[in-house]
C-alpha cells in the first residue's frame, strides 16, 4: 500500500486551529498523515481524532528564552517525526519552523504569509520583523500568501519567489468557508433566540466587530464611529466581540467615556461566532493590516455583507458596493458615514449579502480550497521519487 505524505502544520497557539484550520483538519486525514503543532494544540485533539497533536510552547510574544526553547523542540520533533511537508502560519510559528524545517532538512516547507505585522510598523521594529519575513521566504521551498492583494504587497518589498508574485491558492483564503455551518436557515432559530436574550427588536439594526480588540483590528475605531452613529440612530446595536487585546485602552474609555458603550453588547472571545453573525445585519472590520479576512466570508456565506478597511487582503475578500462597502483605514469619518448608509438603506445592503453569499459559494467553499491545497501539496511532492518517501519513512 503506497503510504501516505506526512504533513505536520505549525501554529503559534491552539486558538489558530479552530478559526482558520478547522475546515482543513477535517478533510486531510483521508489524504495524508496529519500532525499539528503548537502551543497548547493539544486541548483539540477531541474535535479532531485523526490527526496528531504535539504542543510546543511557541510564544507570540518575542522571548529570546522561550523562543530558543521551541526552536530546539521543534528540531528534535521533525528529526524524530520525519515528515515530507511542513507548513507554518502566523508569524512566530512560521520564524521558528523556516529555521527548524531548513536545518532538519525537511524535503518541502512551506509557510502561508496571513497578513504582515511590519506594514504597521516604523524603524527597527520594522525593520526586525521585515527580516524575519525575508528569512522566512528564504529559507521555506516557497511560500503562500492568502490573497493576491498581500502577494502584490510582498512583490513591491521584494519579498517574491524567483522573482515573481508569492502564489495564492484560487482568489484567497486560508481554508474556505463551511458551508453547512455558516448557513442563514439553519442558524436561524439560534440567531432569534441570541436577539431575544439580548432583548433586542425587530427594528434594531446590528453592527458585528467580531476580532481581537487590539488597535491593528481597529477595535478602538469601531467603538468611536459607532458611538456617532448610536447618537442619530438609536434602534443601532453593535455586537462587540473578541478578546481584549487593547492594553488597557478599552477599560479606560470605559471609565473615562462609558457612553461610548450605549448600545454596545460586549463578549469575549466566543466559540459559536456563525450565531452571533446570522444575528447581525452588517459586519464590520476597520483593520489597519489584516490577512484575507477569514471572517468576512464568513459572514458572507450567511449573506451579512462587510464594511471593511481599504488594504490588502480585505480588498481582495470584500467587493466594494457590490457584496460590501470599503473605506480608507483609519478615516473613522467614513466608517461612520458608510454605517448611517447602512441603516438608511437596509435593502441595498441586503443585496449586498445576497452577492456576498453567491460570491463565497462559487469561489471560497472550503472544499474547493481544500483541494487547490491537496493539489499543490501533491504537485510539491511529485519531485521527491515515492522510493525516496518509503526509504524516509522506514529510517
Amino acid at each position: 500500500m503506497k503510504k501516505k505524505l506526512k504533513v505536520v502544520r505549525v501554529v503559534t497557539a491552539s486558538y489558530v486551529v479552530p478559526w482558520h484550520m478547522a475546515n482543513t483538519l477535517t478533510r486531510m486525514s483521508e489524504d495524508f498523515e496529519v500532525c499539528v503543532v503548537g502551543q497548547g494544540v493539544s486541548s483539540c485533539q477531541e474535535a479532531f481524532p485523526d490527526v496528531k497533536w504535539v504542543d510546543i510552547n511557541i510564544d507570540r510574544k518575542l522571548n529570546p528564552v522561550t523562543d530558543l526553547l521551541a526552536f530546539i523542540d521543534l528540531c528534535r520533533f521533525l528529526l524524530i517525526y520525519k515528515p515530507d511537508i511542513v507548513h507554518s502560519i502566523m508569524p512566530k510559528a512560521g520564524l521558528l519552523t523556516a529555521f527548524a524545517g531548513f536545518f532538519c532538512r525537511i524535503p518541502i516547507r512551506i509557510h502561508t504569509f496571513t497578513g504582515q505585522v511590519w506594514a504597521t510598523k516604523s524603524g527597527l521594529t520594522r525593520a526586525l520583523h521585515y527580516l524575519a519575513d525575508k528569512s522566512i521566504n528564504s529559507l521555506n521551498t516557497i511560500c503562500l500568501t492568502d490573497s493576491p492583494s498581500q502577494s502584490a504587497f510582498l512583490h513591491n518589498h521584494k519579498i517574491t519567489h524567483a522573482g515573481q508574485s508569492l502564489p495564492v491558492l484560487l482568489k484567497g483564503s486560508l481554508s474556505g468557508v463551511d458551508i453547512t455551518r455558516f448557513n442563514s436557515q439553519s442558524l436561524a432559530n439560534q440567531a432569534n433566540e441570541l436577539r431575544k436574550s439580548l432583548k433586542l427588536k425587530k427594528s434594531d439594526f446590528v453592527f458585528a466587530f467580531i476580532a481581537r480588540k487590539s488597535q491593528d483590528k481597529g477595535a478602538i475605531d469601531i467603538l468611536e464611529a459607532f458611538a456617532q452613529v448610536a447618537r442619530i440612530h438609536s434602534e443601532a446595536k453593535l455586537l462587540f466581540i473578541g478578546p481584549d487585546e487593547s492594553n488597557g485602552k478599552i477599560g479606560r474609555l470605559h471609565n473615562n467615556n462609558p457612553d461610548m458603550f450605549n448600545n454596545v453588547f460586549e463578549f469575549d472571545l466566543v466559540k459559536n461566532h456563525e450565531v452571533y453573525l446570522a444575528a447581525t445585519n452588517v459586519l464590520c472590520l476597520p483593520s489597519y493590516r489584516e490577512g484575507f479576512g477569514t471572517i468576512v466570508i464568513d459572514a458572507a456565506a450567511i449573506g451579512v455583507p462587510t464594511i471593511g478597511s481599504a488594504i490588502p487582503g480585505l480588498i481582495d475578500a470584500i467587493e466594494d458596493g457590490i457584496t460590501g462597502r470599503l473605506f480608507p483605514g483609519g478615516n473613522i469619518g467614513a466608517l461612520m458615514q458608510i454605517m448611517l448608509d447602512a441603516i438608511e438603506n437596509p435593502n441595498k445592503y441586503k443585496e449586498m449579502g445576497l452577492a456576498a453569499r453567491a460570491r463565497v459559494n462559487g469561489n471560497f467553499t472550503a472544499d474547493l480550497l481544500y483541494n487547490a491545497l491537496k493539489a499543490f501539496y501533491l504537485q510539491l511532492a511529485s519531485n521527491i521519487t515515492p522510493q525516496e518517501i518509503n526509504n524516509k519513512h522506514e529510517q
